[in-house]
């Protein structure tokens, strides 16, 4: 029920001159969907390029610009950073070959974070290739050597559309893994990462820094940023959530002083001081409301709804029509809202006195 009130508000308020099939899609986005952004590099299809640093449009669920995977290529080392869910395997394969590399040549796999949108597609990738190292946090490592429990998670969320979004997610090898906590300087052929523990967004999650290029490789740290909009939405889904983590994250990103920041949802953005505090000010404002409209004891539809609103309305001066289409297959307000909810309720627990 909450999530047709979150729908029928987006398709009637933010996009009212949308013809019928769109706006089926784009109802059925918003359930499922999860934040992306898009920059306007990496956006075309891609052709041999000398970049070492290549975007990867994934094509997600048919849609461009929704989900980027990083190539860093050198002459004797190829890796890829989130390559993204396995439902995206064949078009990684394509845009690979299109750089003269199949699945047989990558050396390793970078995971910002476990959700399946950023490594739903790794353990397929190892069964292909079982030399592959995966670099992950270990609060989520365990997760990709039985992802039973994230799985059923994520079931419970996605629901019947989880298998044509998502694929399979096959588990990872102990023995491939190579467990991070932050701090580590990782040798990617001539390339030097270094890796910042940046939780906030989910608690395993990881940013990598190429200390040459200037490149931040932030995962859903800085949000999602459409063609370079200003307008950057946060990702606050469930369970672990933290505004006071985020920010000592977003912290850390900034005092790296980026000369660019690389997101999972999409490519390139290259202001990272402006991005930075752009973001941080959204999502505390998210926080503020998502608190307001709880003080309120309004039911959950009746919150869900005035926080979609409320997001739609700040959206509108920012985004033109088809620009907030892409932001609504791309994201979850549902699921944003859920997180934060959930957030504002783990405070106040803690903050009770004990009996």
């Amino acid at each position: 029920m909450a999530q047709s009130i979150v729908h029928k508000f987006l398709i009637l308020q933010a996009l009212p001159a949308r013809r019928p099939g769109p706006a089926r899609s784009l109802s059925r986005a918003l359930s499922f969907g999860l934040f992306c952004n898009i920059s306007n590099s990496g956006c075309a299809t891609l052709l041999p390029s000398v970049n070492p640093i290549i975007p990867i449009d994934l094509n997600w669920a048919g849609h461009p610009r929704s989900i980027a995977s990083a190539l860093l290529r050198s002459e004797n080392s190829a890796a890829l950073i989130d390559p993204g869910p396995a439902s995206t395997l064949p078009i990684l394969r394509e845009q690979l070959a299109l750089q003269n590399l199949t699945v047989s040549d990558l050396n390793a796999i970078l995971l910002t974070h476990i959700h399946l949108d950023h490594a739903g597609a790794t353990g397929s990738l190892v069964r292909e290739n079982p030399r592959l190292r995966v670099y992950v946090h270990s609060r989520g490592a365990a997760h990709l050597v039985d992802p039973s429990k994230l799985l059923h998670s994520a079931l419970r969320l996605y629901g019947g559309e989880m298998d044509r979004l998502f694929g399979e997610f096959l588990p990872v090898p102990e023995s491939n893994l190579q467990v991070l906590e932050g701090g580590e300087s990782l040798a990617m052929g001539p390339r030097q990462l270094k890796v910042l523990y940046t939780p906030g967004h989910a608690s395993h999650h990881v940013t990598y820094f190429d200390v040459v290029s200037g490149i931040a490789f932030v995962g859903d740290t800085a949000g999602i940023s459409i063609n370079g909009r200003p307008f950057i939405l946060p990702a606050t889904p469930p369970p672990d959530i933290s505004i006071e983590l985020w920010d000592a994250s977003l912290d850390a990103i900034a005092d790296l002083h980026p000369k660019r920041l690389f997101l999972t949802h999409f490519s390139f953005s290259d202001d990272p001081a402006l991005h930075i505090a752009s973001y941080r000010e959204r999502l505390h404002r998210w926080r503020d409301l998502t608190a307001s409209i709880l003080a309120s004891n309004l039911d959950e539809s009746a919150s869900m709804h005035r926080f979609a609103r409320e997001i739609a309305a700040e959206a509108a001066q920012f985004l033109s029509p088809d620009e907030i289409s892409h932001y609504v297959f791309n994201g979850a307000l549902h699921l944003s809202w859920l997180g934060l909810a959930r957030y504002h309720r783990k405070r106040t627990e803690t903050q009770k006195p004990p009996l």
